[in-house]
């Protein structure tokens, strides 16, 4: 069985923790190689169509991301970020995120962290329970498979499921 997987902000080589066979990588770096696609994800989408893949993997990246750019208009660009990756994954698919995240000093400082993530992050704002990012501009909705630390870094297992009904 064929699967796919993508990171985001993958550099030079991305990474397949789930061992999917074809392997896709997204960062912003202009000596990219093959299956890697150039795209600023602040201010572009994820440039694949939707439910393209079973996972999606963000090592070291969010903390990248600004909640909150103005290009010239307001853009919430950390839900939109949340929503490409639920867009581009398939029902069912996974997302793995890997991040410095407080209280550790790490997730401060680096002066590019421009986004603190915290254990309640995803299960308050994203989840299919509270979706409190709706508020924002969120149109998806995570289960929220797992949440563990490794060492300053939280990793984050998130399943897409159906946006519940209002």
């Amino acid at each position: 069985m064929t699967t796919k997987t993508l990171d985001l902000g993958c550099g030079p080589k991305p990474k397949n923790p789930f061992n999917a066979t074809e392997v896709y990588g997204i960062d912003v770096r202009t000596d990219v190689d093959a299956g890697i696609y150039k795209a600023d994800l602040v201010v572009e989408a994820i440039p694949f169509p939707d439910a393209s893949f079973d996972f999606v993997t963000a090592h070291d990246f969010l903390e990248h991301v600004p909640r909150l750019i103005y290009c010239p208009e307001r853009r919430n660009a950390f839900v939109e970020v949340m929503n490409e990756v639920w867009r581009v994954l398939k029902p069912g698919g996974v997302f793995m995120s890997f991040t410095p995240a407080y209280p550790n000093p790490a997730a401060f400082r680096d002066p590019t962290h421009v986004n603190i993530i915290t254990d309640e992050t995803f299960p308050a704002y994203f989840d299919k329970v509270n979706r409190w990012a709706t508020a924002y501009g969120f149109k998806g909705a995570f289960e929220i498979i797992s949440q563990e630390w490794r060492g300053p870094h939280l990793l984050s297992l998130l399943r897409k499921v159906d946006v519940p009904a209002a």
